[in-house]
């Protein structure tokens, strides 16, 4: 059986291996990178998570409820709401606070979530970024931006731990919040 504290203690390193890179990446960017708070584009429909992502949301969800016990009960309504809903649905992220567009669980947000934006790319595979970034750039500026996304590695070590523990497959925001 994975020792749990170690798939936690792991899990706040690669955050922090993921926060590095994309704080650098967008030093790199300047003006080019569009995201700001409040620009929601990205926050829009259910998406898949890993359960590590799950793992993380659900823990700082419980922070939430001892700090702000008004604003999880949002978050929560918000999370019940899009689980009813249809696949496609491109409704917000229900970590989205409507009123100030702002992610109420942005400490716990998911990796996906975290490295959106600039331009990242998976090892060898295409370089990806979000539209309302680079708006009139050169794909010789996009690429000088691209950063390999950190991480990859550790990540799979942990997701394959917490398979063995019995939490495997993706899952949602939502049905991550709500314990499902």
């Amino acid at each position: 059986m994975p020792d749990a504290s170690r798939i936690y203690s792991a899990g706040r390193e690669l955050v922090q291996i993921v926060d590095v890179a994309l704080a650098d990446a967008a030093q790199l960017c300047g003006a080019r990178l569009a995201c700001r708070p409040g620009c929601t584009d990205c926050c829009m429909g259910p998406f898949p998570i890993t359960q590590l992502d799950a793992r993380r949301l659900a823990a700082g969800f419980l922070e939430l409820q001892a700090a702000d016990p008004a604003r999880a009960a949002a978050v929560r309504d918000r999370a019940r709401l899009a689980a009813q809903r249809a696949p496609g649905d491109d409704d917000p992220c229900p970590a989205l606070d409507p009123a100030t567009g702002l992610c109420d669980l942005y400490a716990a947000r998911p990796i996906t979530c975290r490295i959106f934006g600039p331009p990242m790319r998976a090892r060898d595979g295409p370089v990806g970024l979000c539209d309302l970034c680079f708006q009139g750039s050169t794909e010789e500026e996009i690429a000088a931006c691209a950063t390999e996304i950190p991480g990859a590695q550790l990540e799979s070590e942990l997701l394959r731990d917490l398979e063995a523990a019995g939490f495997s497959g993706e899952t949602t925001v939502a049905l991550a919040l709500l314990g499902r």
